[in-house]
């Protein structure tokens, strides 16, 4: 059983902090960062906004991204090697379709991309509000570091917008309060899966 989870969410909402605790906890598991699919500084346009518009789906490679999760849906277990990712072996399982194969996909323009939207058996969307973002951002080292006002000029009203995109889609999406500890937030995420797939199975 292949099952395919989202960890979406505004920038700096603990994302990346969930999904590395997923990786651990859970069987035959591995993951695409959308982060990893950004293209080129010198790639990204720049906006009316006067900012390098880093926080748009054409400043990623989305193609790539596509590809990289249909080669994981095409052979769960040959992705899972070719990452590093141990695979239980499937002696331990007498119908090689009852074993699961978890795939998750971590980024913060996950549910905005219609070829993605029909990927995901379950979507998180993790969401902190203006203040605390801004915080959070402020103390986090960028390769391309921000410049002064990118935060209130770009990343916010992206944010907002892209919000506002995914909430009219339709998609089923659990919302997580990125303020509760993060203990508190895996074990609401990772019980949820549990019972998911115990009644999947």
């Amino acid at each position: 059983m292949k099952y395919v989870i989202g960890i979406g969410g505004v920038t700096n909402g603990g994302k990346t902090t969930l999904t590395n605790r997923l990786i651990k906890s859970l069987p035959n598991c591995c993951v695409v960062h959308q982060d990893d699919f950004f293209k080129k500084p010198d790639q990204i346009e720049v906006g009316e906004d006067g900012f390098r518009q880093w926080d748009v789906i054409t400043a990623l490679d989305m193609d790539a991204m596509v590809n990289t999760i249909r080669g994981w849906s095409e052979n769960p277990v040959k992705f899972a090697h070719s990452h590093g990712v141990n695979v239980s072996p499937s002696t331990e399982v007498a119908d090689p379709d009852q074993q699961i194969h978890i795939l998750i996909v971590e980024g913060f323009l996950l549910y905005n991309y219609k070829p993605l939207m029909d990927v995901y058996n379950k979507c998180y969307y993790i969401s902190i509000p203006y203040g605390e973002c801004k915080r959070r951002r402020s103390t986090r080292q960028y390769t391309v570091p921000d410049p002064p006002g990118l935060f209130e000029g770009h990343v916010w009203p992206m944010y907002l917008k892209h919000r506002n995109e995914m909430v009219e889609s339709g998609l089923d999406i659990a919302y997580l309060d990125g303020l509760k500890s993060e203990e508190g937030i895996y074990s609401q995420v990772y019980e949820d899966i549990q019972n998911t797939l115990l009644n999947r199975l």
